[in-house]
């Protein structure tokens, strides 16, 4: 069927089907889901397991090294890490990006289960699929209404019973991390004088309660008609249930005494010890983050937890005397964004169509090729549902770029009915003549423009997640515009157009300005044309001077860009062994700063021009402290980091990063982080390297030039420790053992968790502690004084059963692929390229490293964002080279001649060397890297580069064959012809594009780049490639030879 003619005479067909694409391409745009960027991060599964009390090392041991020997060797799996910290393990695993996370956690799940004899305070493990570094969609925090006076950390159950189960019940909620609340807990207080009394060890009465917290099943009796279960129930679920527990009875040996729990012990609830403080602007608070799904729709995501909230503040949290708050909402930055792109995609279209009118003069004309765009975008969508992309800032942003090369075709076509219109055809003829030609010209330059594209959506990298939204969106714009061109722009010209639309009115200055660069082109061809040699001398200097200065002039590489959103966060990491106290100390520093701040707003800035706060929180743990700020001027967020930084470091061996969190990186680094890791089994050999790592690199980049380092989990050795060396001899004579005696240091000094009881529908901890007031204000000798009571019932110190020694040990031990590892995470300022600071990091810390000699075992490696980089980078560049190929193919089907290409390929260098002049021209007035997406505008220039050379070649080829020219008239004619509708659509093109590189706002950052390097390359290419191609086409063409009853032929030289 002759698609073209059929359009022609079917124009109602032609109309519904355009409608039909529309209707469908509406309803698709309402299911996609909708969020900031492509997911570009590795699937992940955290394995957590809690041991409350134990030490790091314990929990290495026991836990995470059994785990780790059962999970090493899952499918897809790249990277294993793990940390133990006091009382928890967690194990996070890698996997290749496209892994099947369904089939993953089953696999995950299954190993699991081989592991056994984990210690018996210790919790099953669980499984999340998203960690602790991933970015939340929004932050709030709960402050206590007025004349509330309960202690904010009590509300840490109500927090996680009743507002976390609610929120993340919400579609598309992955998690809710809950900071600074403290739980309820079931406390046994006993007290030493008493047990001495009866005799009563601490082990006795740990085993006592654990062997009486029981609820077994011994099967069921058949009586009658029915069936009773037969159960055996001792649950410890209430005070008196537990006070009625009997430790001793001597009834049996026919005494008459018996011994309860509450003959020597206090039961009753109480408060766990706060491990965390929460303020927000300066009061008292809680505070929860939501971290959404993978793929879920953000918008949606946040529309459901404003009701909900809406819901709680209403409801529970009114009646528990309780204000909420949201702090940042990641929707704000989002629609802003969206909006933005949306905005720029009006603005392009509006000047693409002015472009069009300024060319044609013709509001029929302008009005025909239009068309194609709104219908080309809109039938988009459908296949973005289809293909399973979402609706996000990069995808917006391909359709944006879109709009200049969707009217490509459709002005070839529009050009060549007028052309035709001129020679005398009718109007049908010439829709039908005009769309034949041209149709092998446009569908190689949409086939060119597509194809480079395949190389990208195979791409299993993170950033190749990222390209592949862009590569859609270009990709199904360009060839819906080319089936447009074919169908409905002669369906519309057969009937709209007129004899008079080809004699437009003329405008003075802007013609004699054409026509003058019309004529100053065609004499230079006419040259190079005629004299081959100055031809030759003319495209030596053009093509090389391009390609040198593309390659000099390349800035150095980053990964991807960060994005600019309103939230600054920091991390603070005190010198090991501070308490709570202290770190809160540092924490109220910054607080202090941050105060003047916030107490400005609603203004947008202080009187000497710092940017004010609209919400600031901070969190204080013992191992460390993090902050949030947001600022009221969301565009000015940045601003506030070197502000926040300054009080973090007065305190002395604190390290700390103050950044705003990146678009697509994990953890408070963000997207800019390199990690140099020293592994090894020997920690104190890996804290020695790791030191002098840490020395290099403080000298190399320094803090005070904006570079930040952090080292994870630290330099040192770690807390300062009380470590008990029991005397077995001395244990044996008193009738214990080292379990006993442990225990009852632990019972005294942090209490014992003794087992998790039911009471109602909440699992409530059941905990053996000592008397308070023999702890009261200890210091750390006189854990030696703590009373252990002997089964004789003597009250003897600890310090008579085991060496009491001050010490240290790891509050953290960190795994790398199974070996040992101390992290340093750098960061290093925006003004250094990431590509020179890995380069600065591997010869000058790594290498030197290395030169002074490392310990047998240890190993050093870089990885993090660099590691992405480096993969990326090479990436790229195999996909440039084979885009090239593609391009030479289809263009060799297309002139069946393998030389002809190589003369359209001239334009790449030339478009390069404009790519690279767009981008420093953008660095003039903002700073833009040559991330991995400004990188990308390089292959796509290769695929849209060659579409005026391909007219030109085209056309020339056409006057050969079809009407007989010599090479050097046809030539002249071709690049004549080929003129104006070069300019038409490289103008077209980069009107389409340029309000996304001019006009700032969220979300601009990602792709201003990618647009100052396509729309510098088309525009130096569309001038050059007129220079360039003809007089290459004079040494490669030459009038064909004609043969009896055969078409005449072209041959190439």
């Amino acid at each position: 069927m002759n698609l073209i003619r059929y359009a022609i005479d079917r124009p109602v067909a032609v109309i519904a089907a355009v409608l039909i694409a529309v209707l469908f391409g509406t309803l698709a745009l309402s299911r996609i889901p909708v969020q900031l960027a492509p997911d570009v991060r590795k699937p992940i599964v955290v394995v957590e397991t809690s041991w409350p009390g134990a030490a790091p090392s314990e929990i290495e041991r026991e836990i995470v090294n059994p785990q780790e020997e059962t999970l090493r060797g899952l499918d897809g799996l790249e990277i294993m890490t793990s940390r133990s910290r006091t009382g928890q393990a967690s194990v996070t695993l890698e996997f290749a990006v496209g892994t099947d996370m369904s089939q993953s956690l089953l696999l995950v799940s299954n190993r699991l289960d081989r592991v056994s004899g984990y210690p018996d305070e210790a919790s099953e493990p669980s499984l999340n699929t998203s960690g602790s570094d991933d970015s939340p969609i929004a932050w709030v925090l709960l402050t206590a209404q007025e004349g509330n006076s309960r202690p904010m950390p009590t509300y840490g159950d109500f927090l996680e019973d009743v507002i976390k189960d609610r929120i993340e019940r919400i579609e598309g909620v992955s998690a809710v991390n809950v900071f600074g609340g403290t739980e309820r807990e079931l406390q046994v207080v006993i007290d030493p004088q008493r047990l001495s009394r009866y005799g009563l060890t601490v082990s006795e009465v740990v085993r006592k309660l654990r062997s009486e917290n029981i609820s077994i099943s011994a099967g069921d009796v058949d009586e009658g008609k029915r069936r009773y279960v037969v159960r055996t129930e001792s649950s410890l679920n209430t005070e008196d249930a537990i006070r009625s527990v009997v430790l001793r009875s001597d009834v049996a040996t026919g005494g008459a005494g018996r011994v309860r729990v509450a003959d020597v012990a206090e039961v009753s609830f109480a408060y766990k010890d706060a491990t965390s403080r929460l303020r927000f602007k300066g009061q008292p608070g809680l505070a929860f983050n939501v971290v959404r799904e993978s793929g879920a729709n953000v918008i949606s995501v946040m529309e459901e937890l404003r009701v909900v909230l809406e819901e709680l503040r209403a409801g529970p949290l009114n009646d528990a005397g309780l204000n909420a708050q949201q702090v940042y909402d990641e929707t704000i930055y989002i629609e802003g964004a969206i909006d933005l792109v949306v905005q720029n995609i009006w603005i392009g279209g509006a000047l693409a169509a002015f472009i069009l009118l300024l060319f044609l003069r013709s509001p029929r004309a302008t009005l025909v090729v239009s068309l194609s765009i709104p219908v080309s975008i809109v039938a988009t969508f459908v296949v973005m549902a289809l293909t399973g992309r979402t609706l996000n800032v990069i995808s917006l942003a391909g359709i944006a770029f879109a709009i200049g090369m969707i009217v490509d075709a459709a002005i070839v076509v529009l050009e060549n009915i007028f052309r035709l219109r001129e020679a005398g055809h009718s109007r049908r003829e010439a829709a039908y003549l005009g769309a034949k030609q041209v149709w092998g010209a446009i569908l190689v330059s949409a086939l060119t423009t597509v194809l480079v594209f395949i190389p990208i959506l195979i791409m299993q990298l993170e950033a190749g997640q990222l390209f592949r939204d862009i590569a859609v969106a270009i990709s199904v714009s360009v060839l819906l515009s080319l089936l447009v061109a074919v169908t409905v722009i002669p369906a519309l010209a057969s009937r709209l157009l007129r004899a008079d639309d080809r004699r437009p009115m003329r405008i003075w200055g802007l013609d004699h300005l054409a026509a003058g660069f019309r004529m100053a082109v065609m004499a230079y061809v006419r040259i190079t044309v005629r004299f081959r040699a100055i031809g030759i001398i003319m495209v030596t200097l053009i093509a090389g001077g391009a390609a040198i200065a593309s390659w000099a002039f390349l800035p150095r590489l980053e990964y991807l860009p960060e994005g600019n959103r309103n939230l600054v966060f920091g991390l603070i990491i005190p010198p090991p062994g501070y308490n709570l106290e202290t770190t809160e100390t540092i924490a109220q520093r910054i607080e202090a700063v941050a105060q003047p701040l916030w107490e400005a707003a609603p203004a947008t800035q202080t009187e000497d021009g710092t940017p004010t706060i609209d919400g600031f929180f901070f969190v204080a743990t013992p191992g460390n402290s993090f902050v949030g700020a947001a600022a009221v001027d969301g565009q000015r967020a940045s601003e506030l980091i070197p502000v926040l930084s300054r009080p973090i470091f007065a305190e002395p061996g604190t390290f700390g990063f103050m950044t705003q969190p990146s678009l697509f990186g994990r953890g408070v680094g963000g997207g800019r982080t390199i990690e140099l890791n020293v592994s090894g089994q020997d920690l104190d050999a890996i804290l020695g390297v790791a030191g002098r790592a840490a020395g290099i690199v403080s000298q190399l980049l320094p803090r005070s030039e904006g570079h930040q380092f952090r080292p994870i989990p630290g330099l040192e050795l770690g807390a300062p420790e009380v470590r008990l060396i029991p005397d077995r001899l001395r244990l044996a004579d008193a009738g214990l053992d080292s379990t006993a005696l442990a225990a009852t240091v632990d019972a005294f000094n942090d209490g014992l968790r003794v087992a998790q009881v039911t009471i109602g529908s909440e699992r409530v901890d059941l905990v053996l502690k000592g008397d308070p007031s023999v702890t009261a204000a200890a210091r750390t000798q006189d854990v030696g004084n703590y009373p252990v009571v002997t089964p004789g019932g003597q009250i003897v110190p600890v310090s008579a059963l085991a060496d009491v020694m001050l010490t240290a040990g790891p509050t953290e031990i960190r795994h790398r692929e199974r070996l040992r590892t101390v992290t340093l995470e750098v960061r290093p300022s925006n003004d250094l390229p990431l590509e020179q600071a890995v380069e600065l990091l591997e010869t000058q810390v790594v290498a030197t490293l290395q030169e002074q000699g490392l310990p047998s075992d240890i190993r050093l490696s870089v990885s993090g964002t660099a590691d992405q980089l480096s993969q990326t980078w090479s990436a790229i560049q195999i996909n440039l080279i084979v885009a090239l190929i593609i391009v030479f193919l289809v263009m060799a089907i297309l002139f069946e001649s393998f030389v002809l290409p190589l003369v359209i390929l001239i334009a790449v260098p030339v478009a390069a060397a404009g790519g690279v002049g767009g981008l420093a021209a953008l660095n003039l007035y903002q700073t833009q890297s040559l991330d991995m997406l400004t990188l990308l505008g390089f292959i796509i220039l290769v695929g849209i580069v060659v579409n005026n050379a391909i007219l030109i070649v085209h056309q020339t080829l056409y006057h050969l064959r079809e009407d007989g020219m010599d090479p050097i008239d046809a030539i002249e004619e071709a690049t004549s012809n080929r003129i104006r509708p070069i300019f038409m659509s490289t103008l077209t093109s980069v009107m389409g594009m340029l309000p996304l590189i001019i006009f700032p706002g969220e979300g601009s950052e990602l792709y201003r780049g990618l647009g100052a390097v396509v729309v510098g390359g088309l525009s130096m290419s569309a001038f050059l490639t007129l220079l360039t191609v003809p007089p290459l086409l004079r040494l490669c063409v030459r009038k064909p030879v004609e043969e009896p009853q055969a078409q005449p032929d072209m041959q190439t030289a």
